[in-house]
């Protein structure tokens, strides 16, 4: 039997009609279309391209295409010193800066043996910043998720939320998104004097905003019926394929490497991991909606360790020479840190001119360092060779391998599932094409 393949480049759409009538009259049962979704499509969370194989409505084959946001990340990384590396690697999971920063800041760190030399202050400022910032980014699952399956409310919420929180990402650092605030060694500058008192007024009113979302959809019969059993994976599949974070939650196992794994301190938190049992969609939701509650838990434990200190590694070798002030000419380093180094003392000078130009040395070696994103198991595999830049730097980001659960999610359910299945995912493209 010879396969026909109809390919529409116009508006010949009645050629086709007409081809494809004719074709079904003889073999009714041999109609097979396969589908472009995306990559601009709107519910596709970014460039992602779904290529669907469908049967009427009932999807028999998915597959993802990727690549269309490459951005050589990692490669470019080669060619800039360490601390160089944190404006590039921020911009990866644009959605979870922070955690990039961090676990790239931790590797550093790891491969210079400071790991414990990190002023207190700066690392509960980094579990700080890295729950705030776990909130922001469920809030833009909880509403884009939302949006695409007809809940427009939840979406205004969600975005309204994540704005107030945003609100404080500039004030602490200057930016709303792609911040390069943690460095190695610690963090760019101290917070201001009264962030302490912002962060707690918002973190008064983050648990309202949530419950308005969740008094809409929790028991929403729509919401509900559009994805609860939908996007099923099971712990067998999840294990197989390497899935984490919520998705592999949501099959009750209590995998999050804050409890199992810790870093930053995370041992001494006081908070619970979230699970559930109904391996679909709507497990996934509420999953990140408690999880949610428990980063404010975190975030206010961290207000009250922010006891006074330094935020930067006292070898001076390795800290980068910063005491960030507003000027005129917008964010730089103060008038009296250009006097010292300028005027007042030679080594300071010379620091400064080292660090700036050349980059801090790391020794030769390898480290893995991985941390609980947002979206699961966020990994980075440093190379030194002993030189002021990195060797080689490959991230492990959970949203590309969480991709590969589409097949097993959407394969068998209707095209109309595919939305709530890869929206369960929660993937972001900057993190899959590095």
């Amino acid at each position: 039997m010879t396969e026909t393949t109809f390919t529409v480049t116009g508006r010949d759409w009645e050629d086709v009609v007409n081809a494809v009538r004719e074709r079904s009259a003889t073999l009714p049962d041999d109609e097979r279309i396969v589908v472009n979704m995306g990559p601009q499509h709107p519910s596709t969370h970014g460039v992602l391209r779904l290529i669907l194989e469908i049967d009427g409505e009932t999807v028999t084959e998915a597959r993802c295409g990727i690549g269309y946001l490459h951005t050589g990340i990692e490669k470019n990384l080669e060619f800039r010193t360490w601390t160089q590396g944190v404006t590039f690697v921020t911009r990866m999971d644009y959605l979870s800066p922070f955690f990039n920063e961090a676990a790239y800041c931790l590797g550093v760190e790891k491969l210079l043996g400071v790991t414990d030399d990190i002023p207190q202050r700066a690392t509960v400022i980094r579990v700080l910043l890295m729950e705030l910032n776990r909130i922001t980014s469920h809030l833009v699952a909880l509403a884009t998720g939302g949006m695409e399956l007809g809940a427009v409310t939840p979406m205004f919420l969600g975005f309204g939320a994540r704005e107030t929180i945003l609100d404080l990402f500039e004030y602490v650092t200057g930016l709303r998104m792609n911040h390069a605030f943690i460095r190695p060694g610690g963090i760019a500058q101290d917070l201001p004097d009264d962030a302490a008192e912002k962060i707690g007024a918002v973190l008064d009113t983050l648990p309202g905003q949530i419950g308005e979302v969740e008094r809409l959809l929790n028991n929403n019969y729509i919401w509900k019926a559009r994805t609860q059993g939908i996007g099923y994976l099971d712990l067998t599949g999840c294990m197989a394929l390497g899935i984490t974070g919520p998705v592999l939650r949501s099959t009750g196992l209590p995998h999050d490497l804050r409890k199992s794994e810790p870093y930053c301190g995370y041992e001494t938190y006081d908070f619970d991991v979230i699970t559930d049992t109904t391996r679909d969609a709507y497990g996934r939701y509420m999953i990140r909606i408690k999880e949610m509650k428990e980063s404010i838990r975190i975030a206010r434990q961290c207000l009250e360790r922010l006891k006074p200190g330094p935020v930067m590694i006292a070898d001076r070798k390795l800290a980068w020479p910063a005491d960030l002030a507003v000027g005129p000419d917008g964010l730089g380093n103060s008038p009296e840190h250009i006097a010292e180094i300028m005027g007042v003392s030679m080594e300071s000078l010379i620091h400064h001119f080292k660090l700036v130009t050349e980059g801090m040395r790391v020794p030769a070696g390898q480290c893995y360092v991985s941390i609980e994103s947002p979206r699961g198991e966020l990994g980075v595999h440093l190379v030194s060779d002993g030189g002021t830049r990195p060797y080689r730097v490959h991230f492990r980001d959970p949203s590309f391998t969480n991709l590969q659960a589409v097949a097993a999610m959407c394969e068998g359910g209707l095209v109309a599932d595919v939305i709530t299945a890869v929206a369960s995912i929660d993937p972001v493209m900057g993190g899959v094409d590095r």
